[in-house]
C-alpha cells in the first residue's frame, strides 16, 4: 500500500504552543466521610468524563488549557495527535486514531465539623482511540463513513497538597485522590460525511461528523464503584490549500492553508463547562510527493481558538502520509 497514492492525510497538531481561556473554578464538596453512596459516583463519573473530550481526532481541543480564573494555573488541558486516512479508491477501508493526554485539576471541600479547608488535586488522563470505517461513495466527490471507535484510557489521581492537613484533622476517606487509578474503556462511533476535491488550483476538504462513545471504567479500583460517562459530540472541520505563486520547494509548489473548524459538545464534556470551541487556521504547506514515498506534505498553521467566554491561540505542526 502506497499511502501518498490514497490523496489521504493525518489530520492533528503535533506540538500545541499555548491556548489560554478562563472559566470558573471547578468544585465538588466532600464533607465528612465522603467515599460513601452519592458522592462517590459521582466522583467516578467526573474521572471518566475527563477523557470525553479526547475521543475524536478534533483540531479545536488538540491543544487546549483552560485557566481557573482565581489562578493562573490551567484547570483543564488537553494535548492530543492523531488523524485518519482510506486506505484507496479500490479498498474504502477507513482507519484513524489518536493518542491524548488531559490533565484536570478539581478542587475539593474537607471539613471536620468546625473548619473547612479546599484541597486541590490532579488528574492525568491517558488514553488511545482507534476506528474503523469504510467509505460509501455519494458522487464524484462525496462519500458517507461509518465508523466503528474504541477507546482505552487510563486516569492517575495525585493528591499532593495538604495531604497533611487533611490526614490530621478530617475523617474523609480520600484514599482514590491520593495515588488512585482507574482505567477505562470506550465504544460507540461516528458518522461522517466527507467532501474532497483535489485539483491544480486549489484542494478542498470539507468534513462533517457526529461521535457518540460511551466510556465506563473497568477492573479494581481504589473507588470501588463504576464510573461511566458519555462522549458526544457533532463538528465541522473545512480546510482549502493554494497554491503561493512563490515558486516551487521539491519540484512543487508551496501553498497556503486555510482552515475553519468547530465542535459542539453534547455529552459528559459540558460537566466541565466548555459546551463549544471553534478555531480559524493559517499556515503553509510544503510538499515531498515527487521525492518521498511516504511523507508527502509537512505543514505549520496557526490557529485562532475561541468559545463562549474564552479565547487564545495555538500552533500545529503535522505531517501526511
Amino acid at each position: 500500500m502506497r499511502l501518498h497514492d490514497t490523496r489521504s492525510f493525518i489530520r492533528g497538531t503535533g506540538i500545541g504552543l499555548a491556548f489560554l481561556g478562563q472559566c470558573g473554578a471547578a468544585q465538588a464538596q466532600i464533607l465528612g466521610r465522603a467515599v460513601q453512596g452519592e458522592n462517590v459516583q459521582k466522583l467516578a463519573n467526573g474521572i471518566v468524563g475527563v477523557m470525553s473530550y479526547t475521543v475524536a481526532p478534533d483540531v479545536t481541543t488538540s491543544s487546549l488549557a483552560i485557566n481557573n480564573s482565581g489562578t493562573s494555573n490551567a484547570a483543564l488541558s488537553l494535548t492530543q495527535i492523531g488523524g485518519g486516512f482510506t486506505w484507496s479508491k479500490e479498498t474504502p477501508l477507513y482507519l484513524e486514531g489518536n493518542a491524548a493526554y488531559a490533565r484536570y485539576d478539581p478542587i475539593f471541600v474537607v471539613s471536620d465539623g468546625t473548619q473547612e479547608r479546599q484541597v486541590p488535586t490532579r488528574w492525568n488522563s491517558f488514553s488511545a482511540t482507534g476506528g474503523i470505517g469504510w467509505d460509501f461513495p455519494l458522487s464524484e466527490h462525496w462519500v458517507i463513513r461509518p465508523i466503528f471507535n474504541f477507546t482505552l484510557g487510563k486516569v492517575v489521581s495525585d493528591l499532593k497538597l495538604a495531604k497533611f492537613w487533611v490526614d490530621s484533622n478530617s475523617n474523609a476517606d480520600l484514599s482514590f485522590l491520593d495515588g488512585g487509578k482507574l482505567h477505562a474503556y470506550g465504544l460507540g462511533g461516528a458518522l461522517m460525511l466527507d467532501y474532497e476535491k483535489f485539483a491544480p488550483e486549489h484542494d478542498d476538504d470539507i468534513e462533517l461528523r457526529y461521535t457518540n462513545v460511551e466510556l465506563r471504567s473497568h477492573g479494581g479500583s481504589t473507588l470501588g464503584v463504576v464510573g461511566h460517562a458519555k462522549s458526544e459530540s457533532i463538528s465541522l472541520w473545512a480546510r482549502m490549500r493554494v497554491p503561493t505563486g512563490w515558486g516551487v520547494v521539491w519540484d512543487r509548489p508551496v501553498r497556503y492553508v486555510y482552515e475553519a473548524a468547530t465542535t459542539r459538545y453534547l455529552g459528559a464534556e459540558t460537566e466541565l463547562g466548555l459546551k463549544q470551541m471553534s478555531s480559524v487556521g493559517l499556515g503553509l504547506e510544503l510538499d515531498s510527493s515527487a521525492l518521498d514515498r511516504w511523507a508527502t506534505r509537512w505543514r505549520a498553521i496557526a490557529r485562532y481558538k475561541f468559545g463562549p467566554g474564552m479565547h487564545g491561540t495555538s500552533l500545529g505542526l503535522a505531517i501526511s502520509f
